[in-house]
């Protein structure tokens, strides 16, 4: 059964780092590519970034250019996104996404207040 864990979300004051995890089970994420989405209340889930199989085509959304790092470790069967200079529009509850599978994971809330 494939199943995408997702973790690391907190609160966080502005100028704030977290680093997201995404477990996934059931399958090998190696040579898919995988994603990591937003959603804020109220607005629709929007692609934050995006790395290939390989690890080798990697694109952000500009929102989050410069700030935001995505990542994988094949070995471990994980994906990252570490999350620099955090603002408060950065809130929102973040997701994990393989394409090939249509596979979601549960979410993980990332919250950015003073």
């Amino acid at each position: 059964q494939v199943q995408l864990v997702e973790s690391g979300g907190a609160l966080v004051q502005p100028g704030g780092s977290l680093r997201l995890s995404c477990a996934a089970s059931g399958f090998t994420i190696r040579n898919y590519g995988m994603r990591w989405y937003r959603q804020a209340p109220g607005k629709e889930r929007e692609l934050v970034a995006h790395i290939s199989g390989l690890g080798d085509n990697i694109k952000y959304a500009d929102s989050v250019k410069g700030r935001f790092t995505i990542s994988r470790d094949n070995a471990k069967n994980t994906l990252y996104l570490q999350m620099n200079s955090l603002k408060p529009e950065d809130t929102a509850a973040y997701y994990c996404y393989v394409p090939a599978r249509n596979s979601w994971g549960q979410g993980t809330q990332v919250t950015v207040s003073s």
